[in-house]
């Protein structure tokens, strides 16, 4: 590497008094970054004008009551032209600032514990990781959703360009992408926690990791490459806007510049953990450490500090430190070591490490290619003929050190391993989760860890030093088949019972407007687009399934009943008591209502076994329509078991013939005050487990789940619950993936233009998760014609 582009330091920037764990370039104004710390602050920096190289404080940010750990810009809108500062931390709190105010803007509360990772994307949409395992995305002053599916910390967490997909990384050695709320892939190979995150492009990305390494990922899952340099925890890693060369920082007190795939530059910093790294619009590289200071490295000769500058920090590194355990040192036998006659031997590469002996002490130098010369970079301390030599067995391995640990007095004991070289925190927090132990314990392992190992503070000593995971006052670092419907009845052959054999769905339109969900009446494209009425959406009533053949529907449950085992057949009085009730919901000028009896009977005919039940649900589908019926079975005593019911009926690996018409019951239930009430309170169960089904090949399930979607939508539509629509949006968008039948992506289409429509939020995040590019291909059909004008009207109210 030359020395024209190799990086010198630019300034160090001392205002924290704790450690520095994040940093994020600035929207505004030009050439400023924002940095947060342990200390409870985050502070907002501008370059000097003139001939200072340094940074000013514009000013100092405060609102978190305990450390702050992550900090991202959210991108400038119309509201905020200079955009939002994020800041997540130990209170579990995520606050956003303006860039003028000290003071939070508004404050995120939801995740259970410490908010540790940070990302934005459009539309100010925004990503935050946890160690209460989730991850959650916001939009404004919601969480619209929460990801759910590590076992683990979620260490870090990233928004990728195409809309809709993110990251995120965890203490269980995964990764894993998300679309619309759903795990859609999870990347293995990370032999430790994954501790960050960061896009090269469109199809890839890197992750960096506790056990040393850097992964280049395909987004489609495979590991392209790994990188090998760091010694010890990688904790950030950041690219440079050519898309191709980047930066990492770690645990090894280095930052490494990358360039085309290899390591070209290592830098040594004078404190042990080297925390996060930013790249600011000139190039420059901004670092966040241990010992509280910031420090700006540059390629830019105009930019790089007086030799003043450069000496003081050179003496700074050279008065640190070093325990061979945490670095590239390996075992230091002293005896052995040449003399400082040694450094006049050029080095082979940049970041190269050698060992001196001068005297009783052994000394660290660094080879620097663009200074042509070696570097001190500390005193070594702990060689092997120390007490860290001394080793104990447990599992097959040696440790410095094997503790008994009491929790439970009278329970049993329990062993915890250590290395001095480990950090106490990271190790107590280990062994909290392998013995699921309560995180209450973890101050008290912790200090139990350092009081008994006489913990050795490796590099300079900080006052209120913190650590990886509480920021405690001592941190000793170191360490089916494709069913084209039912033509033909697919359970007997037979072809005289069809349930679903028509989407016989009920719904009022416009006067003068064909319904444009059944077909009816005198409908036409062209006079539509001569009007600028919208008759698809808002949908504010719901979409039921009406169809119906009383005859045929008995005459199958009799046939049924004949071959039943003996154990589940039904009496004729049984049967004639259920075509009473069929009857009398579906024949509107019926004198007689259904009886509690006959109720009761239908309901325990549902319990059929499930090969033979589905006529059964036929006549609870027609049946929930009818307000007696509906109150009965979905009030509050009977809802939850009706709704679980049909659930488990709806569960994956089911009958495609019970998953229909489970949903199109549902559908149904809306019907009645008592049904909306049950399904608006089940929605979150009830959509989840509806959302699997868009993988089942068949079009009747996908147009029943695409009319449930709607349905909620049309409920949802007048109330502000964003959640609830966030949901909506996330089901449909999934379904969309999937469904191929055109009548169900137009039911789709009406239930995401109910969704959004009179709402700006819901907007934005349907933006967010990429639904306009998601149904542009929509916008072209011409059979039949009111899928492309639905699409269009959708694809409007999302510019």
């Amino acid at each position: 590497m030359t020395s024209q582009n190799s990086y010198k330091l630019r300034c160090s920037i001392p205002g924290h008094e704790m450690d520095v764990r994040g940093l994020a370039t600035a929207a505004f104004p030009e050439g400023a970054f924002i940095s947060v710390s342990r200390d409870r602050t985050g502070r907002i920096w501008v370059p000097n004008s003139g001939p200072n190289l340094g940074f000013t404080e514009m000013h100092c940010m405060s609102g978190h009551t305990n450390f702050v750990s992550c900090v991202c810009i959210i991108a400038p809108s119309d509201t905020y032209p200079r955009g939002l500062i994020a800041t997540g931390g130990n209170d579990n709190n995520i606050c956003v600032f303006t860039l003028d105010n000290p003071q939070p803007l508004y404050i995120l509360k939801g995740h259970k514990n410490a908010v540790c990772t940070l990302s934005s994307g459009k539309f100010g949409t925004l990503l935050s990781g946890s160690w209460d395992t989730t991850a959650k995305v916001w939009l404004n002053e919601k969480c619209m959703m929460t990801l759910q599916g590590h076992s683990a910390a979620v260490w870090s967490v990233v928004i990728l360009p195409e809309q809709g997909l993110m990251l995120s990384g965890s203490a269980d050695k995964t990764i894993k992408l998300w679309k619309a709320g759903r795990c859609e892939k999870t990347y293995t190979g990370h032999e430790d926690c994954v501790r960050g995150l960061a896009v090269l492009n469109n199809l890839e990305f890197f992750s960096c990791s506790n056990d040393g390494s850097i992964r280049r990922w395909l987004v489609t899952g495979e590991c392209v490459h790994v990188y090998y340099g760091h010694t010890n925890y990688i904790y950030s890693i950041a690219v440079f806007p050519n898309s191709e060369d980047f930066v990492s920082t770690g645990e090894d007190r280095t930052l490494r510049i990358w360039r085309k795939g290899e390591c070209a530059q290592t830098i040594r910093l004078p404190a042990q953990s080297v925390w996060c790294s930013c790249i600011l619009p000139n190039g420059d590289i901004a670092i966040g450490a241990s010992d509280g200071i910031i420090r700006v490295f540059t390629e830019a000769p105009e930019r790089i500090a007086s030799l003043e500058d450069i000496q003081a920090f050179e003496d700074e590194l050279s008065k640190a430190t070093i325990d061979p355990k945490t670095g590239d040192l390996g075992d230091i036998k002293v005896e052995e070591l040449p003399g400082k006659e040694h450094l006049n031997e050029p080095g082979n590469r940049d970041g190269q490490t050698r060992l001196i002996k001068d005297g009783e002490k052994v000394e660290a130098y660094q080879w620097s290619v663009s200074d042509d010369r070696w570097v001190k970079i500390g005193d070594v301390v702990g060689g092997s003929n120390q007490q860290t030599s001394k080793s104990v067995m447990y599992e097959g391995k040696e440790y410095d050190y094997v503790f008994t640990i009491d929790i439970n007095e009278g329970g049993p004991s329990m062993k915890l391993p250590y290395n001095v070289s480990e950090d106490p925190w990271l190790t107590a927090h280990n062994f909290l989760q392998k013995n699921d132990l309560s995180p209450m314990f973890l101050d008290q392992v912790a200090n139990f860890i350092i009081e008994n190992t006489k913990g050795h503070v490796v590099g300079p000593a900080q006052p209120g030093r913190g650590d990886p995971f509480t920021g405690g006052n001592r941190y000793v670092p170191g360490s089916s088949s494709n069913n084209s419907g039912f033509g033909a009845d697919p359970f007997t052959g037979a072809g005289r019972y069809i349930p679903g054999s028509d989407s016989g769905t009920n719904l009022s339109g416009p006067v003068g407007v064909a319904d444009p969900f059944t077909g009816g009446g005198a409908y036409s494209s062209a006079a539509l687009r001569q009007s600028t009425t919208n008759i698809y959406f808002p949908k504010t009533d719901g979409v039921s399934f009406e169809q119906a053949n009383i005859s045929q529907i008995i005459a199958k449950v009799k046939e049924l009943n004949a071959g039943a085992p003996q154990e589940h057949k039904l009496s004729e009085e049984f049967l004639e008591s259920i075509e009473r009730l069929l009857v009398s919901v579906c024949t509107s000028n019926s004198e007689s209502a259904p009886t509690m009896q006959q109720i009761t009977l239908l309901w325990k005919a549902t319990h059929w076994p499930e090969d033979i039940v589905f006529p059964v649900l036929d006549i609870l589908r027609l049946a929930v329509r009818h307000p007696q019926v509906n109150e009965t079975l979905c009030g509050e005593a009977e809802g939850v078991q009706l709704c679980n019911h049909l659930l488990n009926l709806m569960r994956p690996e089911g009958r495609p013939a019970n998953q229909m018409l489970a949903l199109r019951t549902l559908c149904n239930c809306f019907s009645g005050r008592h049904g909306r009430s049950l399904l608006m309170s089940q929605r979150e169960t009830v959509l989840s487990r509806a959302a699997d089904l868009a993988s089942v090949c068949n079009k009747n399930i996908h147009i029943a789940l695409a009319t449930l979607v709607l349905n909620y939508a049309s409920c949802f539509h007048s109330q502000p619950d964003l959640e609830a629509k966030a949901q909506c949006l996330s089901v449909a968008s999934r379904a969309l993936e999937t469904v191929q039948d055109k009548e169900a992506v137009f039911r789709l289409l009406v239930a995401l233009g109910t969704t959004i429509a009179s709402d700006q939020t819901a907007r934005d995040l349907a933006k967010s998760l990429g639904v306009n590019s998601q149904i542009s291909k929509y916008s072209t059909v011409s059979d039949p014609s009111k899928v492309a004008e639905c699409c269009q009207l959708v694809l409007k109210e999302l510019q």
